[in-house]
């Protein structure tokens, strides 16, 4: 965990400008995940980076909390928040399991780009369901190398890349079977998926209910 956060500050900084290059799967990610908010809804984003995300839906909620490990991204993120006057979205620098975070307490909670980051990722699956109220949404969408061609992530070199195969970040490295087997594992029922594709690379949308 502490080897992870010192990564994700060292990010911080240069953040906003690399995920332009997954501009479009943002997009169509967020535009599907406005199909399943409510303006009375509490919604977590789990691993909200900067808060991009969390800003884009909180038009369409009641409150957006943000919570990563990373305090240099939450930084960036409580400064965006104050220059665009996002008066329904907070942060807390926290993982999943922290202890404020109380069961049954959020309508929806997404997950953009993180569970592949993640080793204990069917405690974290447990976990969100607990929050969850009672046929609550989960949403997420992640990339799922493990259907991309290695030669395909090579030529997509990034610093995160190496940074994981440096054992500085964990990687799961997803099917799309896999990632909905974990899904349904945690006690959701699946509503909708999408494939997407963008260049060489895999991202699989999921929006699961939970059960």
């Amino acid at each position: 965990m502490v080897k992870s956060e010192k990564i994700w500050n060292l990010m911080a900084d240069s953040f906003d400008e690399g995920e332009k290059n997954f501009e479009p799967i943002h997009k169509r990610t967020v535009e599907k995940t406005k199909n399943y908010l409510d303006l009375n809804d509490v919604v977590l984003d789990y691993g909200c980076g900067t808060g991009s995300k969390s800003f884009e839906i909180s038009g369409d909620v009641k409150e957006v909390l943000g919570i990563d490990i990373s305090s240099k991204m939450l930084d960036i993120a409580r400064r965006k928040a104050v220059e665009g006057k996002f008066e329904n979205v907070d942060f807390k620098e926290a993982t999943i399991f922290d202890e404020r975070l109380k069961k049954e307490s959020f309508d929806v909670i997404k997950a953009f780009n993180i569970l592949h980051y993640l080793e204990d990722t069917q405690e974290v699956m447990e976990r969100i369901n607990e929050l969850l109220k009672p046929g609550g949404f989960f949403i997420s969408s992640t990339e799922c190398m493990g259907e991309e061609k290695k030669l395909s992530r090579i030529l997509t070199f990034s610093a995160l890349f190496v940074l994981t195969k440096t054992g500085a970040v964990p990687v799961r490295y997803f099917k799309f079977s896999e990632l909905e087997n974990l899904i349904t594992k945690g006690h959701f029922q699946i509503l909708e998926t999408e494939k997407m594709d963008l260049r060489a690379l895999k991202f699989y949308f999921i929006v699961g209910k939970k059960v």
